[in-house]
């Protein structure tokens, strides 16, 4: 077996792999299914694959603008973790992340989930209050998460400069030890095979162009491909979901911003856990390549670039080389923007629409990836069942009539 394995890769390296077989199908769309997708990146795959694994939904296609991950879920930085303050987000990014723990076994396919911690950074008396108010919160909703005072984020990291400089003295910090990183492609590729497999449609390279509404209810989708009929449809495009909207006649409160980030050139390992500090908008984790993988804040105003920023990198860097002096000799490899809507309450929606039939997965902010398993999960259950499930009923669009919000600022808006 050993020996056919070494053969069959010799083979098909010599062959420029023109003999492997496709990871997932490319057909051309039927006239109708009776689920649509709309994105397809983490989330929309996601939902595709619990459709037909938990539902039996199988007459399914996910439409993509691009190519497979070729979204957000390739331009974010990884973090996986679910230390969110409010019960309702606690429990839903703590599905996510159990589901995290078994997803490459689920799915039979290395996402490269590594649980190395997650530690957020206290700089001041303000940031150790308001931190041990979000580790009691967990630990009153089950999830693990611990106080660690100076000494211990030394010993827990110990490259980090506890003086940075004299700007951003580090107090303390929380630290979920179950948190941490995976690898973003593979997770929609993973998901992509695993759908294709159950007889999902992935089709590529289609944008949306409109909906076909009639009598108040969906009845398909207008493409580049032509149209496209189906009983369901769900929108999840991430940063262009209130375009989307817009053609279908209603409107999202969502607030769309870049978001930067960055890559270092590539060391050896010299950090193994990921160091978050939101009061300077910066976290730093290092890739199974070697790379220091740093996130900074948002844009300061509306747009869908997807270029990086010098200001807001510079700032962020400035603070990076601050907590870890070492950094500074390092350069930097390259840099970019992901797209990112935000709600009002820095929380997502998870919803039916006043378009019946229509259902939406939007508003992630800045924590989109680490919810993917969970939102793909509970957002099938919602189409599927035209209900919400137990996890997102609380996300519902209607939240914003009723005041009843789940402000996750502190949590989600710009700390990842």
């Amino acid at each position: 077996m050993v020996r056919y394995s070494f053969l069959s890769l010799l083979r098909n390296a010599l062959s420029y792999h023109e003999n492997w077989p496709q990871a997932w199908r490319s057909p051309e769309p039927k006239p109708s299914y009776e689920v649509v997708i709309v994105g397809g990146g983490g989330h929309g795959l996601a939902t595709a694959y619990y459709l037909a694994k938990e539902h039996g939904i199988t007459d399914v296609a996910v439409i993509e603008r691009g190519w497979i991950g070729g979204g957000n879920t390739g331009r974010n930085t990884t973090i996986v973790r679910s230390n969110y303050l409010w019960d309702e987000s606690a429990a839903l990014y703590e599905h996510a992340l159990k589901l995290w723990e078994g997803l490459s076994q689920e799915l039979n396919y290395n996402v490269m989930f590594s649980q190395r911690g997650v530690m957020n950074l206290a700089h001041n008396q303000h940031d150790l209050r308001e931190t041990a108010r979000r580790v009691n919160a967990n630990r009153l909703n089950g999830i693990d998460s611990e106080m660690l005072t100076a000494s211990q984020v030394k010993a827990f990291c110990p490259v980090i400069d506890l003086r940075a400089g004299g700007r951003y003295p580090v107090l303390g910090a929380s630290l979920q030890r179950r948190g941490g990183t995976a690898r973003h492609d593979a997770v929609a590729w993973g998901y992509a095979r695993g759908a294709d497999a159950r007889g999902v449609d992935i089709i590529q390279n289609c944008p949306v162009t409109g909906f076909i509404i009639e009598n108040g209810r969906v009845q398909g989708v207008e493409t580049a491909k032509g149209p496209i009929r189906a009983r369901k449809v769900g929108i999840v495009a991430a940063g262009h979901s209130s375009v989307l909207a817009e053609m279908a006649g209603f409107r999202l409160p969502l607030q769309i911003l870049p978001l930067q980030a960055l890559v270092s050139e590539p060391v050896k390992p010299i950090i193994d856990c990921v160091v978050m500090s939101g009061a300077v908008h910066a976290y730093v984790s290092q890739s199974d390549k070697g790379e220091l993988v740093i996130g900074a804040g948002v844009d300061h105003y509306v747009g869908y670039g997807q270029r990086g920023s010098l200001m807001v990198t510079e700032e962020t860097l400035a603070a990076i080389c601050e907590l870890f002096p070492l950094f500074r000799r390092m350069r930097m490899l390259r840099q970019w923007g992901g797209i990112v809507d935000t709600c009002p309450d820095a929380s997502p929606i998870l919803s039916k629409t006043p378009v019946e039939g229509l259902y939406i997965n939007c508003g992630w902010g800045t924590g989109g990836f680490k919810a993917t398993p969970g939102s793909g999960h509970v957002f099938a259950h919602t189409i599927a069942q035209d209900r919400p499930h137990a996890l997102n009923a609380a996300f519902s669009i209607d939240r914003y009539q009723t005041g009843y919000l789940i402000d996750e600022h502190g949590a989600a808006a710009v700390a990842h």
